[in-house]
């Protein structure tokens, strides 16, 4: 196996090498990284493996429309789930998810994105992704597997990869009949994603089927950072359309959690349905440079009419988490969302760990309060960016300050007509 690190171009790397910690992270990410391949080299330093895939299915995007797809095979066989399966690490650490995805090795073939005009490999891989539980499989790499030191922000980080030469599963995978169903159907992608969902299949297996080719009338591959979006994406657009025929909630919330390096803090009101979500890089993280700012994407009760611009998929991963907690309660708010990431996140692990610290904030309520400056009096202390440059970011909180509720006015003609009538 061959170790590629990427070039920086920072002086300050060059003087620190990784010992000094001059960057104010607790740890290298480039050593860290480093280590953790050396430590799985000796277990794929070879052509041909055999493993339990977990399974697990990447979908790159570059060179769209036309991709590279490829099986991700691990050489452990048995229960492997956990090694490609969010809903499982929530009491991991960065390191443990860096080493689970060291260990799957990565067999890429380019393919079109339309699924018709590919071959056999396709169709192993796909019914690979259909799969609930590992499948003992078998790929057979043009040279020995490369791993890159430095992952991506969106998706989980991909492992060892090379060029595919074959691949070919050992074993019949378990498909779900309502899997067959919904894939053998005529439906709109959108269809497909909430009858899976409706059913209680957890969105990461929708989105490993809408990445490879499985979902929709006019099927194709979907890159699988598109697909994460576009699930999320999805699923929150309709609970948001069901939330809205729900009560306000009494009074205003505060929810609160601390998960990977990352501070989280929700703000529910008992106003009209919005959501905002505002994230801070903190200086000495790992893409905060110089003097931290702000950056946010909001929406209100129509959706947005645009792609997300700041935020990229935090906002429908920390969205989805928020809404599927106010469905359980039956109850519309307005929302707005916290993300702080401290030098502690040293290394990017996907999403998903937005998705899960918002959903944790969600069940750690930390007060109900009468007014809004008691709520966010009790979020600032929990926060370490300037509070007034959150504020001054917001749309939400702009808006509140450039107009009156209804509501407000309401109570205030209540008021004065009671004034009124004690005085005659």
């Amino acid at each position: 196996m061959t170790i590629t690190t990427p070039k920086v171009d920072s002086r300050l790397c060059a003087i620190c090498k990784g010992r000094k910690l001059l960057c104010g992270r607790p740890t290298c990410p480039i050593l860290e990284r480093f280590r953790i391949a050396r430590s799985v080299e000796e277990k794929l330093n070879k052509r041909h493996l055999f493993g339990s895939s977990p399974p697990s299915v990447f979908v790159g995007e570059y060179g769209y429309p036309k991709v590279r797809i490829g099986p991700l095979v691990p050489p452990i066989e048995g229960k492997t789930d956990y090694l490609d399966n969010p809903l499982r690490w929530e009491d991991k650490t960065i390191h443990d998810i860096l080493y689970y995805r060291s260990l799957l090795v990565m067999g890429e073939t380019k393919a079109d994105i339309h699924v018709r005009k590919s071959g056999r490999i396709l169709g192993e891989v796909q019914e690979l992704a259909m799969s609930i539980k590992p499948v003992d499989s078998e790929i057979l790499l043009k040279r020995k597997p490369i791993i890159k030191v430095l992952p991506s922000e969106f998706a989980p980080p991909v492992g060892p990869k090379a060029e595919l030469l074959d691949f070919e599963l050992a074993e019949n995978p378990k498909i779900p009949r309502r899997t067959d169903y919904v894939v053998g159907d005529e439906l709109k992608a959108e269809g497909a994603i909430m009858r899976l969902y409706n059913w209680g299949f957890d969105e990461y297996y929708i989105i490993r089927l809408l990445s490879a080719g499985l979902l929709g009338v006019d099927k194709r591959l979907v890159p699988t950072r598109w697909s994460i979006t576009a699930v999320q994406d999805t699923i929150g657009r309709n609970l948001r359309r069901e939330i809205l025929r729900y009560p306000l909630i009494n009074d205003y919330e505060v929810y609160f959690y601390r998960f990977m390096g990352n501070r989280y803090g929700v703000l529910l009101m008992p106003e009209s349905y919005a959501f905002e979500l505002l994230e801070v890089w903190l200086k000495g993280s790992l893409f905060g440079a110089g003097e931290p700012s702000v950056i946010h994407d909001y929406e209100d009760f129509r959706g947005r009419r645009e792609y997300v611009k700041e935020t990229a998929g935090a906002y429908h991963a920390a969205r989805l988490s928020v809404l599927e907690a106010l469905i359980t309660r039956k109850r519309e708010a307005r929302v707005v969302v916290f993300r702080e990431v401290t030098p502690e996140y040293y290394a990017p692990v996907g999403v998903w760990q937005i998705r899960l610290g918002v959903k944790k904030a969600m069940g750690n309520p930390i007060g109900h309060f009468d007014t809004l400056n008691e709520a966010l009096e009790v979020i600032q202390r929990r926060l370490e960016h300037p509070f007034e440059k959150y504020l001054q970011r917001s749309y939400i909180f702009g808006s509140l300050t450039r107009q009156k509720s209804l509501d407000q006015w309401l109570g205030k003609d209540i008021y004065r007509l009671n004034r009124g009538k004690a005085g005659e």
